[in-house]
């Protein structure tokens, strides 16, 4: 058989009509041919890894959700188990079952693995420190044994302001909720977002030991929306799923046999030592309303229509989409590679 052009490894659609589908909007608009869809990504991979970027193989860091262990199935099936490395990247606000999962995921793949505990390097950086100082601003007792994590105002309320607030726990179990001043707001998620970016330093250093490529495990909604640290889980040499809605990602992980246990669990930032889902922080729908109500923002679907599909009135889909283009312009910097006065050439 010969290899596919190129025109064709990279070609766009992804989300395919069945014959039997009814020609209304619904969750099954963003029905895949996951066999098809998955056969596509591995083609383009070994193309980006070989041809490209000219690397031998690639990097993932596998944090048992399903976005990256879905990248880590797509790696093996483009590149093989033996030029695949898994990286488990914990610190002690990690969930207990991300390490577990992960390696399930790795060795349920066959590939090598190596776990790094980066906790001594975010406190030698001062990250759990510099986020301390500032949540003791608003809670002078905030200290040892006690949990935290940030939150946002559900943006469907009718009034809703995009102001974050701290929620802490205390030894005892006590929770308290305490709105942000911007200034703290900016601290704590500065100090957080170094979790992220030693993550990335610790993926790169093997990737450049290896000569392989870095993976990045966005899907679409995450990449969209800024959902990720610039330089930080934001950093890739390639992001082989951020063309895929989240519920696509689902369809392909029970196509590419994930296990049920990392489908079956909810999406989580596993950043806070509180329990934290997406929803909570970021997106104000569950990933499956979220999907339809980008997809109709994206291709002009009316907001009647993508109401009925989500099971929102329509004026909650048209505060959904403010807040969607409230976040492209926000994070529209995270795109962006670094500003030139005038344009380089390097070829």
């Amino acid at each position: 058989m010969n290899p596919p052009a190129e025109a064709d490894v990279f070609a766009a659609p992804t989300a395919r009509r069945s014959s039997r589908q009814a020609p209304l909007f619904s969750a099954e608009t963003l029905r895949l041919d996951a066999e098809d869809e998955a056969a596509r990504i591995a083609r383009a991979i070994e193309t980006q890894v070989r041809k490209r970027l000219r690397r031998r193989g690639a990097v993932v860091g596998l944090s048992g959700g399903i976005d990256s262990s879905v990248t880590a199935h797509l790696l093996v099936k483009a590149l093989g188990a033996d030029r695949v490395l898994a990286i488990f990247m914990p610190e002690k606000d990690s969930e207990d079952d991300s390490l577990r999962l992960g390696r399930m995921v790795a060795e349920g793949l066959g590939i090598a693995s190596v776990t790094e505990d980066i906790e001594p390097m975010l406190t030698a950086a001062g990250c759990y420190a510099r986020r301390d100082t500032f949540i003791r601003s608003l809670v002078p007792d905030f200290g040892p044994g006690w949990g935290c994590k940030v939150v946002l105002p559900n943006a469907l309320a009718e009034k809703a302001y995009n102001l974050s607030s701290l929620v802490v726990q205390s030894p005892a179990g006590e929770r308290r909720q305490i709105r942000m001043p911007l200034e703290v707001y900016l601290g704590v998620v500065a100090a957080t977002n170094m979790k992220q970016r030693t993550r990335k330093q610790i993926e790169y250093y093997h990737a450049d030991r290896l000569n392989y490529a870095v993976a990045g495990t966005p899907n679409r909604l995450e990449y969209d929306q800024g959902f990720f640290v610039k330089n930080g889980d934001g950093a890739a040499d390639l992001k082989p799923i951020a063309h895929l809605y989240k519920s696509q990602v689902y369809q392909l992980a029970e196509h590419l046999g994930v296990p049920e246990e990392i489908r079956r669990r909810p999406p989580t930032t596993d950043t806070w030592s509180l329990e934290q889902t997406q929803e909570e922080f970021y997106f104000p729908l569950p990933y499956q309303g979220m999907d339809l109500c980008l997809y109709a923002l994206e291709n002009g679907i009316p907001a009647a229509a993508a109401a009925e599909a989500a099971g929102l009135s329509a004026a909650q889909v048209e505060r959904v989409w403010h807040d969607i283009a409230a976040k492209r312009r926000a994070t529209e910097y995270l795109h962006l590679p670094p500003l030139l006065v005038e344009p380089v050439p390097i070829a």
